[in-house]
């Protein structure tokens, strides 16, 4: 190989080290056909949503989710379409008015037994106001630094934003 074919060689494998960071950070947060964030945590509007195989109503359905509220990531965007992910890694195309904005998460689903401590104030040592099974669907009011205000029926408080499926890590909500 040449001294000019070398020197080519390197500077391309330069730029592509260089853009390649610019590209994967691209992936990793984008805008939708909705104009908003993709990915992004939203939650089911109806008791019955139909998942399908593709973006249309010709797809056939791959299954069907039965309650309200639970929490599903967007993961693409096609027209009117939202490709989802739930908390087991099933992926799966919505349309999109059967989806709310309304932020919601489950606890734990990961986990067959334990509780999760819900804490009175955001902080590790704070009173343990009550502790949630895993599974259960709760309401997210606000996250931040690390910790997240949710609410259900009976019980109100702070949970480690980790153990929570329907928020990112860190993410900040108000």
């Amino acid at each position: 190989m040449t001294r000019r074919q070398t020197g080519l060689l390197t500077l391309f494998a330069f730029l592509f080290l260089a853009v390649l960071p610019l590209q994967v950070l691209a992936q990793a947060s984008q805008t939708g056909a909705s104009g908003l964030t993709v990915p992004r945590f939203v939650s089911l509007k109806s008791d019955r949503v139909n998942v399908r195989v593709g973006p249309s109503r010709e797809h056939n359905i791959a299954w069907t989710f039965v309650q309200a509220g639970l929490p599903v990531e967007i993961i693409q965007e096609f027209e009117n379409w939202r490709r989802i992910r739930d908390w087991e890694g099933k992926e799966g195309w919505v349309f999109h008015s059967l989806l709310s904005g309304r932020r919601t998460a489950l606890v734990t689903p990961w986990e067959k037994t334990g509780r999760t401590p819900l804490r009175a104030r955001s902080k590790s040592d704070a009173d343990i106001v009550a502790e949630l099974e895993p599974k259960v669907l709760t309401t997210v009011e606000e996250c931040a630094g690390g910790w997240c205000k949710v609410s259900g029926e009976g019980y109100e408080g702070w949970l480690d934003q980790t153990r929570l499926f329907g928020v990112y890590p860190d993410e900040v909500i108000d």
